[in-house]
């Protein structure tokens, strides 16, 4: 069972190396393209404070890098983040596999019989 762990553990750290490693390259990539602006707000950014600028794949797909910066655009992290939360609320706030459950509670239902005692 440890071993088991360990070689999953392995497995995830090496996922997440990846991972940071083709972020850092878009993102020095965008870096060097765009000017260091929020795509939303504006807000401007140095050196000090570039750390909250951050690449949002427009088509929401990471691993869509074009050389040409084509997908991506810089928004600063609150803007990043309010552009996820709006595809979330878009899809109803259902994570990925879980479907959406609607209401089902029919407050008409027999609404014609209801009307139709009343008389």
């Amino acid at each position: 069972m440890a071993k088991d762990q360990d070689k999953l553990n392995k497995i995830v750290l090496e996922a997440r190396r990846q991972a940071e490693k083709r972020a850092q390259g878009y993102r020095e990539q965008a870096l060097k393209l765009f000017p260091w602006v929020c795509g939303r707000c504006a807000r401007t950014f140095d050196h000090k404070n570039l750390q909250l600028l951050e690449v949002h794949h427009k088509n929401s797909n990471h691993e869509d890098n074009p050389p040409d910066g084509s997908n991506w655009e810089l928004l600063c992290t609150y803007c990043h983040e309010h552009e996820h939360s709006k595809l979330k609320d878009a899809m109803g706030r259902a994570g990925e596999g879980q479907a959406s459950v609607g209401a089902t509670f029919n407050p008409f239902a027999n609404l014609k019989d209801r009307l139709n005692n009343k008389s």
